[in-house]
């Protein structure tokens, strides 16, 4: 079967079109043909710094609507035929490829009401940007009054689906962070109570009239920064981080009493964890709240059929820190 893989680690360029084996679900796999996926940060981290298997392809893509065609012996959610989305895990092949296989519990059914480029936008920002915001932060839904939730990297996959849930299932008030006009358009139109400039975070925020915010969901240049967030997080405030800063030195906090939480979607499926059906759950979810039209899907941009061209200038596109919402890729070259 095709895919889009690498036989070695490097930049966008070391991305190829490759012929793989089809694979075999597992007992609770199901057997996936994937008809779009979308590209994110991950897609591009692993494809710098973990090398595939001796004289084997690393295959990646951590989103992906597709039917299901097979179903593993021990299967009791799924039937072949169901039309499901899903991200995966970190620790098996991606769904860069025609036929894909995925652990039941961690997928759903795709919204109804979007096609499958719109569906392959939202799964691992939308599980990120949830366990985020409840998992981890601990808004309580339909909480928050008179609080407040600063997303920095508002225009991003992540920021985009977040603002989105903060806005129409909390009642905090939202802040995004964008610079340029069409990221500012962007945030807003995602739900955005107010839009502040991150090139200067600070001002930015008093500008707008506020001295400090109760939550910080920050998803990008934490390093850059951590220290305004010290200055500008409320006393017993509480931040959510999903980036890779390095060093993360929280000590400054301590004296607010501020808790820092990590986010990772993966957690659940790496870890095989007891609550690990959480990631149907919410998806299931999800696209109830899709179909209801009270959340929209972040697709920004297709790319095109699933070919290691399209994949490359996807991945580029990630890279510039230039991207807004998500780049999807629908099907597959006749």
């Amino acid at each position: 079967m095709r895919a889009v893989g690498y036989t070695k680690t490097g930049g966008p360029e070391v991305l190829t079109d490759v012929t793989i084996e089809e694979p075999t679900p597992g007992p609770r796999d199901l057997l996936v043909e994937v008809h779009a996926v979308s590209v994110n940060p991950v897609d591009t981290k692993i494809r710098v710094r973990e090398n595939p298997p001796p004289g084997g392809v690393r295959v990646l893509g951590w989103d992906a609507v597709g039917i299901v065609r097979a179903v593993g012996s021990q299967v009791t959610m799924f039937q072949p035929g169901d039309r499901v989305w899903y991200a995966g895990a970190v620790t098996r092949q991606g769904c860069d490829s025609e036929l894909h296989v995925v652990d039941e519990r961690i997928v759903a059914r795709a919204p109804d009401s979007l096609d499958d480029g719109d569906a392959a936008a939202l799964p691992l920002t939308t599980i990120t940007a949830w366990e985020l915001l409840f998992d981890r932060l601990g808004v309580p839904r339909d909480g928050g009054e008179g609080q407040t939730l600063l997303v920095v990297g508002a225009a991003g996959g992540v920021g985009s689906i977040l603002v989105q849930l903060a806005a129409k299932l909390t009642g905090l008030t939202v802040i995004g962070t964008a610079s340029r006009p069409e990221t500012r358009d962007w945030v807003t139109a995602m739900g955005a109570d107010h839009v502040v400039n991150h090139h200067d975070l600070a001002a930015s925020l008093a500008a707008a009239g506020f001295a400090s915010v109760d939550y910080i969901a920050t998803l990008t240049q934490t390093k850059r920064h951590l220290a305004t967030y010290v200055d500008v997080i409320a006393p017993q405030g509480r931040i959510g981080v999903i980036d890779d800063p390095g060093v993360l030195d929280i000590v400054p906090f301590k004296g607010k009493s501020v808790s820092v939480h990590w986010e990772s979607m993966f957690t659940r499926s790496t870890f095989d964890t007891a609550d690990i059906t959480a990631q149907h759950d919410l998806l299931t979810e999800v696209a109830v709240l899709v179909d209801a039209g009270v959340l929209r899907t972040t697709r920004q941009r297709s790319a095109g059929p699933i070919t290691a061209d399209t994949v490359r200038a996807a991945h580029e596109l990630q890279q510039s820190g230039t991207a807004i919402g998500k780049t999807v890729l629908v099907g597959w070259p006749a």
